[in-house]
Order: structure tokens, then C-alpha cells, then sequence
């Protein structure tokens, strides 16, 4: 079988990554562990980031990239069962003075099958004091992107 893909699907709002689950990634019953939900979005979330100019490069990283996760809250619908794509849709529901708040699907490749919801809130923080501090023009730039309309 082939996991040759094509591009994500164009969305109404957000961001479609294929990620790709590996059998380490699997639990004892051949379904996606739980705790590999949050690195798989990180393996989303990343690249898109990057490729608008936010990526850690060290030193030299963009300051926008220096965040933690305070609040991380998933639901699970159905197992991801075996290796292969996954296709995460994240969009920002929030993105304020210092913080964001992310929201995400984890579907099937086709979209038919939602496996996982959830929602991740993260805070940039100062590298010198790890205090909460305000995203860049650059950031904002980016973000704006990723915002979902006004319902």
C-alpha cells in the first residue's frame, strides 16, 4: 500500500498538515497512544510556522518560538488504528497580547473520519526572565493566517 498523498485539502479557515503515524507511536493494541496526539500536533504545527519565517534555529531562532503549553484538552472519537498519514486541521480561535489558543481536528486523509478534537493554549514567554511576553508584528503577521472568522 502507498502513502504517497496528495496535497492537504484547501479549508475554510486553518491549516491541513498530514503528519504520519509510526508503529512506535502505537500502543499495545495497534492504536495510536494517547500521549502522541500532542507531538503529532507539534509535527503540524511546526512546519507551518517555519516556512512563514517562526522556527527554531537556536541562537539565532525567531523569538516567537520561545512558548510553553499551558492548557492542552483533547476528545477522543475514534482509534487511529495502524501506521500511516493523519490529516491534523488547526486553526486559532484566540490570539491575544501574549497567549494563544489553538484549536484542532485529527481526520482522516479523506475528512470522513474525525479521530480526535481538541485545543491547545500556549504563552510566549521572555527567554531572560520566562515571564509572559507579547508577540512579535511578525507573529501577528502569521497568526492572522490561522484565524478562524466570527461565527
Amino acid at each position: 500500500m502507498s502513502h504517497a498523498l496528495a496535497d492537504p485539502p484547501a479549508v475554510d479557515f486553518g491549516h491541513v498538515e498530514h503528519v504520519t503515524v509510526h508503529f512506535d507511536d502505537l500502543d499495545a493494541l495497534g492504536i495510536l497512544h494517547n500521549a502522541r496526539y500532542a507531538v503529532l500536533l507539534e509535527r503540524a504545527l511546526t512546519p507551518y510556522w517555519a516556512d512563514r519565517g517562526v522556527a527554531f534555529q537556536g541562537a539565532s531562532s525567531a523569538p516567537d518560538v520561545f512558548h510553553a503549553v499551558r492548557e492542552f484538552a483533547i476528545t477522543f472519537r475514534a482509534p487511529i488504528t495502524g501506521t500511516g498519514p493523519v490529516a491534523v486541521h488547526f486553526w486559532l480561535d484566540r490570539f491575544g497580547t501574549s497567549s494563544a489558543e489553538y484549536a484542532f481536528q485529527f481526520r482522516s486523509v479523506d475528512g470522513t473520519t474525525v479521530y480526535a478534537e481538541g485545543r491547545r493554549a500556549i504563552v510566549r514567554l521572555d527567554p531572560a526572565t520566562m515571564r509572559p511576553a507579547p508577540w512579535t508584528d511578525a507573529a501577528r503577521a502569521v497568526a492572522a493566517t490561522l484565524l478562524r472568522p466570527e461565527r
